[in-house]
């Protein structure tokens, strides 16, 4: 049976960040085994239907302690300048790169890219095993240490399992450990979005009586949609063509972009928010979408993921030079400990925008412009919040 300090339940970027992480930190000491069940098509590009995330700038410094930004870079998009505005309403709110004295306010990745990249870079490190395609069927633990089952019939021990499998983690699900799930009534279309200006970096997020709608910009004059709309609405977007989608998209977002004048291939997911009860348990951690999944108004969810994965690995390593096993009750206590905070703040924020923008009663509206043409004249209110939003926070 094959002996492991770190086993990872999942290889998709919080996963693979993690181990990345722990092999860096810990500089090779700890021997790693990363458990996916789908592997990446590196010969295989889904082209100009490519999904993305948005990584904050505290994001892209944690990445570049690790080693794997600059290669990263080479790929993203920048973000430049930030528009926010509330439809039908004069507020509104301006956030540019250079005010705030950086490079970039954050940047947009594909995720067929960055996936490509993060297992070819997995399969080079010495000390991790890339067991893909591999599922884990069955979880064993004793005082001491933890026993896997895969789905082959092949067994592994380890130290610590971290289950970095998803939102409907599967490991969670075996080990009894529950979610709580807030329904927001609301479901995401995803699809690209070419535009007739050019996007020159710059993001926008409108907010509707609907729900949001954000356009990030992308690569080759593309920019990523995220539209939330009403459950109740999902069927009928889905199904009209491409020119009645890109008029009534126009109809919400307006004409900064000039006219919408490409559609991608476009999907719908509905919009929760889903917590593990608990981020820790006897030698299991929870991080990434298994700890949490968020509404997508403010761009938070992978960010709040990525802080769990780094403050993990520097627990464990940290850990190593007191003694302590990856997965004692020291080490988890500590992750734990340190998580909770901004995982609450993060989680209450997303939370309550939700609530603030879906809110049509007229004090809400009035409230919330107001609130948005404060923030614009005055630094002193928008810049902690821009500094969130950049996810320069405590970990």
């Amino acid at each position: 049976m094959k002996q492991y300090d770190v086993i990872i339940a999942g290889g998709a970027m919080a996963g693979a960040t993690l181990a990345m992480a722990l092999d860096k930190l810990g500089k090779g000491q700890l021997r790693i085994a990363v458990v996916e069940a789908v592997a990446p098509r590196l010969d295989q590009h889904p082209g100009y239907d490519a999904r993305s995330i948005a990584l904050s700038l505290g994001s892209a410094e944690i990445l570049g302690q690790i080693g794997v930004w600059q290669p990263l870079a080479e790929l993203a998009t920048p973000i430049s300048h930030i528009h926010v505005s509330d439809q039908g309403h004069a507020g509104m709110v301006h956030i540019d790169a250079g005010a705030q004295a950086v490079d970039a306010l954050g940047y947009v990745i594909e995720l067929a890219d960055a996936g490509a990249l993060f297992h070819q870079r997995l399969a080079a490190l010495a000390q991790v095993d890339l067991l893909c395609p591999a599922t884990i069927t069955g979880i064993e633990r004793k005082l001491d240490g933890i026993t896997l089952t895969l789905d082959q019939g092949e067994m592994i021990r380890g130290k610590l399992l971290v289950a970095a499998d998803g939102a409907l983690s599967a490991c969670c699900e075996m080990l009894k450990i529950g979610r709580q799930e807030q329904d927001f009534d609301q479901v995401a279309i995803i699809a690209n979005i070419t535009t007739a200006e050019p996007h020159q970096g710059r993001a926008f997020e409108r907010f509707t009586p609907s729900g949001p709608v954000a356009l990030l910009p992308m690569s080759e004059g593309r920019s990523s949609l995220v539209w939330c709309i009403r459950p109740e609405d999902q069927q009928k977007v889905l199904s009209w063509n491409d020119d009645a989608f890109l008029s009534a998209l126009q109809n919400a977002f307006g004409w900064r972009l000039g006219q919408l004048v490409k559609t991608g291939a476009r999907c719908a997911y509905p919009l929760l928010l889903r917590q593990a009860q608990r981020l820790t348990s006897h030698r299991v951690a929870v991080v990434g979408n298994a700890a949490q999944t968020l509404h997508p108004i403010a761009g938070q969810g992978f960010n709040l993921g990525l802080r769990d994965v780094m403050t993990l690995a520097e627990e464990v390593v940290q850990g190593l030079s007191r003694g302590d096993d990856p997965g004692s009750v020291a080490v988890l206590s500590r992750y734990r400990q340190r998580r909770q905070p901004d995982r609450e703040a993060t989680m209450t924020l997303t939370s309550g925008l939700v609530s603030l923008f879906a809110n049509t009663s007229f004090p809400f509206v009035v409230g919330r412009n107001s609130g948005l043409m404060a923030m614009s004249m005055l630094d002193t209110i928008k810049t902690p919040l821009v500094r969130r939003a950049m996810r320069q926070v405590e970990r």
